[in-house]
C-alpha cells in the first residue's frame, strides 16, 4: 500500500509504506506517557522561573506546533503565544543549508520574556535564525525550550538551550510534530523512521 501527499493539482509525492503509519516505525523512542510527563515538568519549571513576569511562548511551524500546544496548557501563569514560520528541510532528511522565514510573530514582544518552543535541536541553523529574528522585536529576554536534543558531532550554529526534554541519538525521528515529507506529524509518540521509507523516495 502507499501513502500520498498532494503538493499541487496534478503533482503528488508517493511514500512507500503501509497505510498504518506505525508499520513504518523501526523503534519507538518516547511513548505518549514519556512525552506528557516531561512536558509537565518543563511547564512547572517555566512557571517557577517566570512567575510575575510578562511571558510569551513562540513555537516554530510546523513541527513545534504540537509541543507548543501541550506546553502552553502545562503552564498556569499568564502568558501569550504565537508561531513563527521557518524552513530548512523541505522533503529531505537533512537540512538544505538555507533558512527561509515564512512567518513573523504578530503578538507584541517588546519587554516580554520570550521562550522559543522548538521540536528538535539538530543543526541549530533554523533556531539561530529565529532567535535573531525575535530579538528585533526588543523582548526582555529570549530563551529556548527544545523538546528533543539530538546528539550530533558538530552543529552549524550553537544555541543555548534553557529547557530540554530528552536527549536522543543522531537518528531520523518522526512523530509528535516531527515529519518526513509532511507525514507522521500526528503520531502521538516519537519513533525512528525505517530507512527503507525515505531511501525509496530519493
Amino acid at each position: 500500500m502507499s501513502a500520498t501527499t498532494t503538493k499541487s493539482p496534478g503533482s503528488t509525492t508517493t511514500l512507500r509504506g503501509s497505510r498504518n503509519l506505525d508499520d513504518d516505525i523501526e523503534e519507538v523512542l518516547l511513548t505518549q506517557k514519556d512525552i506528557a510527563s516531561r512536558v509537565a515538568e518543563i511547564g512547572k519549571a517555566i512557571e517557577n522561573d517566570y512567575r510575575g513576569k510578562p511571558l510569551a511562548l513562540i513555537g516554530i511551524l510546523r513541527g513545534g506546533l504540537v509541543f507548543l500546544s501541550d506546553l502552553t496548557r502545562a503552564i498556569s501563569i499568564p502568558h501569550s503565544f504565537d508561531m513563527v514560520g521557518a524552513s530548512s528541510y523541505g522533503t529531505s532528511t537533512t537540512s538544505s543549508g538555507r533558512v527561509q522565514i515564512t512567518k513573523d510573530v504578530e503578538v507584541d514582544l517588546r519587554g516580554k520574556h520570550v521562550i522559543i518552543c522548538e521540536d528538535i535541536y539538530d543543526s541549530g541553523r533554523t533556531l539561530a535564525a529565529i532567535r535573531d529574528l525575535l530579538r528585533v522585536h526588543h523582548p526582555a529576554s529570549v530563551e529556548v525550550a527544545a523538546f528533543l536534543y539530538k546528539k550530533v558531532s558538530k552543529r552549524i550554529s550553537e544555541v543555548e538551550i534553557k529547557y530540554k526534554g530528552y536527549d536522543i541519538e543522531d537518528k531520523f525521528v518522526v512523530g509528535y510534530g516531527l515529519d518526513y515529507a509532511e507525514i507522521y506529524r500526528n503520531l502521538p509518540y516519537v519513533g525512528v523512521l525505517k530507512r527503507s521509507i525515505y531511501e525509496s523516495t530519493k
